[in-house]
């Protein structure tokens, strides 16, 4: 995934926490988790605890990489937009720095109150695009998640797992405080989703299944950097 997009639009903000999937004899029908979080339970025969990083696998699949590409395009001219904004404010505040002790009382006066109107604008527009952003990404990452999560009750009954937890908040936040690669199935998870799904890998990130998003922040902002006050 663009990892510029993973820098202005995290998946921290999608947390899936503590999904838990006991296995599930083939036979069963597997219920399917209709929002982040929810636990699939089914009878569980197997006594092995495995892990699986929910996020990871999610951004990792070919569609996720798909989709979150196609979304960081879709919101290129927001960026643009609240960029030029931002530099609008920036521009008149090295104004008002450089210039404000020549100005007088009533200029200096309309020039604050320019740069604060601005400011609030901003501000607005910049929450308005992270709310909208976040809806989006989690629209995507559910909908994924919707489909992986039958494909992982399989693997663990198919492997003799009886419980899998998601390690996608690492400790103290997340459940686990350390777990070894052997147990970890976010890797054939994602293989399995990938040869299911039948959509082709991106061409430009190569052959990355498994691999972590390279960043993540705790705001999704389609945009440059919130302007600081002076």
């Amino acid at each position: 995934m663009n990892s510029k997009f993973l820098r202005v639009l995290a998946f921290a903000t999608f947390v899936v926490p503590g999904l838990a999937l006991a296995q599930a004899s083939p036979a069963a029908s597997d219920p399917l988790p209709s929002a982040p979080g929810t636990t699939a339970v089914t009878a569980a025969n197997g006594t092995k605890v495995g892990t699986i990083s929910v996020e990871q696998a999610i951004f990792a699949s070919n569609e996720g990489q798909r989709d979150f590409e196609a979304l960081s395009k879709k919101l290129e001219p927001k960026q643009t937009e609240l960029k030029g904004q931002n530099d609008e404010i920036e521009s008149l505040k090295k104004q008002l720095s450089t210039q404000g002790d020549k100005l007088n009382d009533d200029a200096r006066a309309t020039l604050v109150k320019q740069i604060e109107e601005k400011q609030k604008k901003l501000d607005r527009a910049v929450q308005d695009a992270r709310d909208d952003a976040q809806a989006q990404q989690n629209e995507i990452a559910q909908r994924i998640l919707q489909k992986m999560a039958p494909i992982i009750v399989k693997f663990a009954g198919d492997n003799g797992f009886g419980l899998i937890i998601d390690t996608s908040n690492p400790w103290p936040n997340g459940p686990v405080l350390w777990a070894g690669q052997a147990v970890d199935i976010t890797k054939p998870v994602v293989d399995t989703y990938n040869l299911q799904s039948g959509i082709p890998a991106p061409t430009h990130t190569g052959s990355s299944t498994g691999a972590k998003p390279a960043a993540t922040t705790h705001a999704a902002t389609p945009a440059a950097s919130k302007p600081q006050p002076k």
